[in-house]
């Protein structure tokens, strides 16, 4: 599975990175969606997302960053 191809599909106007790959996969996401949100209601949205990736197990470990565009500037 290639995580950021599904992430910009499921999150289409982010800027997404990637560093690393299984177990130690960090992922920064920039989404106009996380405006207002917390930290924590930001990463439920994400790992919503990828709810089947981790259950089928194809996904086991992720490290996630969530930005608004309004934090980055």
């Amino acid at each position: 599975m290639d995580i950021t191809q599904f992430l910009k599909s499921q999150f289409p106007e982010a800027e997404i990175s990637l560093d690393g790959e299984d177990c130690s996969s960090k992922v920064l996401i920039v989404s106009e969606k996380f405006e207002g949100l917390n930290s924590l209601q930001r990463h439920k949205l994400v790992l919503g997302a990828l709810k089947d990736h981790f259950k089928s197990g194809e996904l086991h470990a992720l490290s996630l960053r969530t930005k608004s565009p309004s934090e980055m500037s």
